[in-house]
């Protein structure tokens, strides 16, 4: 398993994976600030209360989460959830909200429910990779519309720097390399350009843990309750894909299950710290890991160092051109799009069933900036498809014995809601002989559907004073009829 400690000691106390953890977190601090504070104005409260809860999201999942390397902290889908309950009752209900969603986040969890990420496709993970992406771009855009001049020859320089700087050397982080040259080029030549500062005052201090301010009664929790499944969900969603992409990206496996826990309790804590609570941060995952981080050391350096950087360096973070970020933004969003996946070749390759999938998803993100619907969408449609196509694979051949007396129906494929529906139509109940054989040898029931349609079967045939005998049953088809038949009519 990822992070998975080598025989002596952690592979992060390393001094050059170290390096490239500190190196690769301090960057991803950078990068959270602006996007903290946006989020913070998205949800209607004060840039403190994003910012402590990136902080508080990045230092507790980098102890307490299943994916290594992965950046947990404030983020635009959990603003949106909130953004309603906290203009109309206030900080303190936020706050209540996130502590009860962290909470259902860990009895989820404790349930099982990453297994779940399993019934997602892989056209679906491709859109979703794909959304992001274009996500990732277009939150830029704001930033390069009515600004002064100057910020579209920074951005470029910037991207420039990234793309050319690691053929110099890979010792320090480009994007690193880049924000601390913009920012000097800004001050030295007194640019007039949108800043970090510009987003709003970072905080002073660290953040003080206490209660939420609300009345502890039924009436609160029959408010803050749906809002905080809503919670729950997206931020485990968002946050499971993440990991399964960083698992994809770093060819190493993660605990889901942790890391549905994990992301709990970090809600928690950060509620009972002042924060707005958050999940999985996907384009500042993709800076870390881009960087070459691999390790819980990353993580955690982003929340501190996110801290220090207000705290201690505020003066110096606020004058931090947002064009420097920007550029690192573009370049992130065009390394995270899979390009393979549109190419002509590859989709004259795929079934066509594929390809809707993967652009619903894309269209559903994109339209909703959503990434959980969009997987919830896409999933759907693919199991529709997946239904749809395994539907047509059930099939009933008939054989009558030489003597008339007897048939032989013999069912292959698939028996399930979407295959039995066509079942009871297969099936010549005037003119078949009194002897029924329905031989199911090359089938299988899956579902209750199935058992009713061949209960049909025999009530006609019956009807007609024909018997029926079915054989072959497997086991698992035997045990499910044995329960079920008979007992699906409302007759009884």
């Amino acid at each position: 398993m990822a992070g998975r400690l080598r025989p002596g000691r952690p592979a992060w106390l390393t001094p050059s994976v170290a390096r490239t953890e500190i190196l690769s977190g301090l960057v991803v601090a950078l990068a959270l600030i602006p996007e903290a504070i946006s989020f913070s104005i998205i949800a209607g409260v004060d840039p403190s209360v994003g910012l402590f809860a990136s902080f508080t999201m990045a230092v507790v999942i980098a102890i307490a989460g299943g994916r290594p390397a992965m950046i947990s902290a404030a983020t635009g889908a959990i603003a949106l959830v909130v953004a309603p309950l906290a203009r109309e009752y206030g900080l303190g209900h936020l706050i209540a909200t996130v502590i009860l969603g962290g909470l259902i986040q860990v009895a989820l969890g404790a349930l099982g429910v990453a297994r779940l990420m399993r019934f997602v496709p892989r056209s679906v993970m491709v859109g979703f990779v794909n959304a992001l992406a274009i996500l990732i771009f277009m939150a830029q855009v704001p930033e390069l519309v009515d600004v002064p001049w100057t910020v579209y020859p920074l951005v470029a320089a910037g991207l420039a720097l990234m793309v050319f700087f690691p053929r110099l050397t890979k010792a320090v982080p480009a994007p690193l390399v880049s924000i601390a040259a913009l920012t000097a080029i800004t001050v030295g030549a007194a640019l007039a350009v949108p800043t970090v500062g510009d987003r709003g005052a970072l905080p002073a201090a660290l953040p003080v843990p206490g209660l939420p301010d609300v009345p502890f009664t039924l009436d609160t929790l029959t408010l803050i309750a749906p809002y905080a499944l809503a919670f729950a969900l997206v931020g485990l969603m968002e946050s499971l894909m993440t990991a399964k992409l960083v698992d994809d990206i770093t060819d190493t496996r993660s605990s889901k299950t942790r890391e549905s826990i994990g992301q709990g309790i970090a809600n928690i804590v950060t509620g009972f710290f002042g924060g707005m609570g958050g999940c999985a941060m996907i384009g500042q995952t993709m800076i870390n890991v881009k960087n070459g981080a691999r390790t819980r050391l990353s993580t955690f350096t982003a929340g501190v160092m996110l801290m220090v950087l207000c705290i201690v360096f505020g003066p110096w973070v606020s004058q931090i051109p947002m064009a420097a970020l920007v550029a690192v933004m573009i370049l992130v969003s065009f390394g995270t799009f899979d390009w393979h996946s549109i190419a002509p070749a590859t989709l004259k390759r795929l079934p066509a069933g594929e390809i809707t999938v993967m652009v619903i998803t894309v269209a559903v993100v994109v339209a909703t900036h959503n990434l959980a619907i969009g997987v919830v969408v896409g999933s759907l449609t693919g199991l529709i498809i997946f239904a749809r196509r395994v539907a047509h694979l059930a099939q009933v051949s008939a054989v009558i014995d030489p003597d008339g007396g007897q048939v032989v129906y013999a069912v292959t494929g698939e028996l399930f809601f979407a295959s039995s529906n066509d079942l009871v139509s297969q099936f010549d109940y005037a003119e078949d002989p009194d002897d029924v054989v329905i031989d199911l040898t090359d089938a299988h029931i899956w579902d209750a559907s199935s058992v009713a349609a061949l209960d049909t079967v025999e009530s006609k045939y019956a009807a007609r004073g024909k018997i029926v005998r079915i054989i072959g049953l497997n086991q698992a088809s035997a045990k499910m009829h044995a329960t079920l038949s008979g007992e699906l009519s409302g007759s009884h």
